[in-house]
């Protein structure tokens, strides 16, 4: 029977020390001590925990808690022990990280009804013994904390979450309240069945986080943008997220070296140091943490004021539950993603070799990550309805889209054709494929379905792809269209998207934005490996150039043999001196090139700073990391000693291609290297000759896109590439 309001109110003061309950949290606890089943829906910082916490104290029994998170287990086991004083068998949990003693202890505390709540994790609960033990114990209900972990379509997916129902039939039924901070109808769906509850009542609220700002910028030159950000921000708390432990561990170096108190957390440290530099972030010895996705689940420090992540996640509901680590406590939140198409096509390489069911659910959540980011549509807006939540304001006020908005455009015909295209056709299809009848494009799909014989197909060539993906997502929000949420991705039409189409109405939409490809995994450590945007000071930006081609004339060379554009607008952003400012602060300049050619760029840029009483920015030189594991030592070693680039590869576990990468990246920094050893064994000397002379008459720049572009109809990539580091490493550097 469901306890008086004023009961649980009293003991809310009394365990917990509140004198008010939040949202739906009175509701929720009501609808659980009455003995019902319940599936909450609640954002990170929302108070899920007491929705059980409180209920477990005043029910008859154990409450089971399952939970994937070791370390929330035994921060609320602690939390409840000071809650209650007294009995410290009130709570347990129960894991792999205990000893036989203190197993003993809780079976013992359990089977004398001390025990009010028992953390679980579900491999734990699997175990015989243990199902044998709680048999013997009074349930008063299930709690399944992080729900999401069930479904395949949830954003943690583990397979052990989906035996929980069997399991809890085995031990004895009670009533079972499922929680999660993220999920999508379709996940919603999945729970609900899995657990077999689908009389459950759901209590939902709202997803928006109005104190949170989002914003997507381009990949270029991450790191000196993300230092510059943390001292914007000094003394703040942070998290930086990144996708894989070597990028944790060189990005948290490269903060250390440029005087920003950080610590790395990934799964691949050991327990002791992941749990000392988790409580050196907890207890504000340090200011940044840089992690995996394995950090932050269950970690409550409500004065998170940023987080950032350096990758792009795999989901949105990744992303959301993220982000929701920010400004737990209703004060500032930024949260900032760098994301670019390249880590796109790297996370779809990694799904490779899986499973192929899991490949197309991975690559699906991928598809709605990537239209997040590219969207030029409120950012909120876009998050809410990705939850099945309407967010009706034009304009947040709070994202990077709604402070810098593009152009609009009456986009009524377009929906109109789209709509038009859904209705004709005899099944549901997903968006990309929509998107690709309507722009004309031919695919082996598209034929396989004689669709490139649609009236429809190409009535939109005017238009990409993109601009198509970004029409039907405007439509998605806009409810004229929906996705089948057990068909996951295909998209159809509502009801209020055929009275629109019957009866148009301007409908006013924006075109997505265009990001850079970025920068190579392998290269990101190269200062020219990064192409910037445009120089700050346009009038040295244009004397910088008329000196470039002064240099060059005389020396008979290109003028980008010089000095390439970025290095130009480095140079007029950061103001260098001397020559060693010039190699340490603008990408692209090594020692060598400075020295080479610096000095009357250094000269000229010191006569005009003075004349015009320039301030420069001294205070900002990101200092960079050594270079990776000892790589590039080896790899510089190595080639002096002329070994074969195979040996040299495979020594370092790379592939070839990796290796050449490795090389640019020494070469593109100012590095001289000597191939011809090499080339002169592996190559035919024409090719050679003929590769060398379109770089020293015919290049543009530096880039090996445009070579491969220019040159790879007659030669093979890794020709070109072995020649561009002979020119660059003879004439260049």
């Amino acid at each position: 029977m469901a306890l008086d309001s004023s009961i649980l109110q009293d003991k809310l003061k009394t365990f917990f020390g509140w004198t008010a309950f939040k949202g739906d949290q009175l509701d929720i606890i009501r609808h659980l001590t009455d003995g019902k089943n319940a599936f909450v829906l609640m954002p990170t910082g929302g108070g899920k925990s007491l929705c059980y916490q409180l209920p477990a104290l005043v029910m008859e029994g154990t409450a089971i808690v399952i939970s994937p998170l070791i370390a929330l287990m035994k921060n609320q086991v602690d939390a409840i022990r000071g809650f209650e004083a007294g009995d410290s068998g009130i709570a347990h949990f129960l894991n792999s990280s205990l000893s036989r003693a203190q197993i003993q202890e809780v079976q013992e505390d359990l089977l004398r009804g001390a025990t009010k709540l028992l953390y679980v994790a579900p491999e734990s609960l699997t175990k015989e013994e243990n199902i044998a033990l709680l048999k013997e114990v009074k349930i008063s209900f299930y709690a399944v904390d992080e729900a999401h972990c069930i479904s395949e379509w949830g954003h943690d997916f583990r397979p052990e979450y989906r035996k929980i129902r069997s399991i809890i039939e085995e031990i004895q039924p009670a009533p079972v309240i499922a929680l999660t901070a993220t999920a999508t109808p379709k996940v919603q769906s999945d729970i609900l069945k899995n657990l077999h509850i689908q009389d459950a009542k759901v209590f939902k609220s709202s997803f928006n986080r109005p104190n949170l700002y989002y914003e997507v910028r381009d990949k270029v030159e991450p790191e000196k943008d993300i230092i510059r950000f943390i001292r914007q921000n000094p003394g703040k708390s942070g998290i930086i997220y990144c996708l894989s432990r070597k990028k944790v561990e060189e990005l948290a170096q490269m903060l250390v070296i440029n005087g920003i108190k950080a610590l790395p957390y990934h799964a691949g440290l050991d327990a002791k140091t992941r749990a000392e530099n988790q409580d050196k972030f907890l207890m504000e010895e340090i200011d940044v943490i840089v992690a995996t996705i394995a950090f932050g689940m269950g970690i409550d420090k409500p004065d998170v004021r940023f987080v950032i992540h350096y990758d792009i996640p795999k989901s949105i509901e990744g992303y959301y539950q993220e982000t929701g680590r920010a400004g737990r406590d209703g004060q500032e939140g930024q949260c900032i993603t760098y994301y670019s198409y390249k880590d796109i096509q790297k996370l779809e390489k990694f799904m490779q070799g899986k499973p192929v069911a899991e490949q197309e659910i991975g690559k699906q959540l991928l598809k709605e990550t990537v239209a997040y980011a590219e969207s030029s549509q409120c950012r909120r807006k876009l998050l809410l309805n990705y939850f099945g939540e309407d967010y009706l304001a034009d304009n947040c006020g709070a994202c990077d889209n709604c402070l810098h908005p593009k152009a609009r455009f009456d986009g009524h015909e377009e929906l109109c054709m789209v709509i038009e295209l859904i209705e004709s056709l005899p099944e549901h299809f997903k968006l990309e494929h929509l998107s690709s009848i309507l722009a004309g494009v031919t695919n082996a799909i598209i034929k396989s379905y004689n669709h490139d014989t649609l009236p429809l197909f190409g009535a939109g060539k005017d238009h990409d792809t993109r601009f198509w993906c970004a029409v039907i997502h405007q439509g998605l929000i806009l409810h004229y269209l929906d996705k089948d949420i057990e068909n996951y991705g295909l998209i159809f039409v509502t009801e209020e998207g055929r009275k629109f189409y019957e009866h148009p109405h301007e409908v006013m939409l924006v075109e997505d934005r265009t990001f850079s490809e970025g920068e190579d995994e392998d290269e990101e450590d190269s200062p020219a490996a990064v192409h910037g945007g445009g120089g700050g000071d346009p009038v040295l930006l244009s004397m910088l150039k008329d000196l470039r081609k002064d240099v060059a004339r005389k020396l008979k060379l290109q003028p980008w043999v010089i000095f390439s554009d970025p290095s130009l607008e480095d140079m007029t952003i950061l103001y260098p001196l001397t020559l060693k400012e010039l190699s340490e602060k603008c990408q692209g300049v090594g020692e060598g090139k400075a020295r080479k050619f610096g000095q009357a760029f250094v000269d000229l840029i010191a006569k005009y700073v003075e004349e015009n009483e320039i301030e420069r920015p001294d205070d900002f030189v990101v200092k960079s990391v050594a270079p990776r594991s000892g790589n590039k030592v080896y790899i510089i070693q190595s080639i002096d000693r002329k070994l074969d680039l195979r040996d040299i590869a495979s020594a370092r576990s790379l592939e070839m291609d990796e290796l050449l990468t490795e090389i640019e990246a020494i070469v593109s920094s100012g590095t001289k290297i000597n191939l011809n050893y090499y080339i002169d064994e592996e190559l035919d000397p024409e090719v050679v000759d003929e590769i060398y002379d379109w770089f020293k008459e015919e290049a543009t720049s530096d880039s090996l896109e445009e070579a491969i572009q220019a040159l790879g109809a007659d030669y093979e990539d890794r020709e070109i590439r072995l020649v561009r580091i002979k020119f660059l490493s003879e004439v260049v550097n």
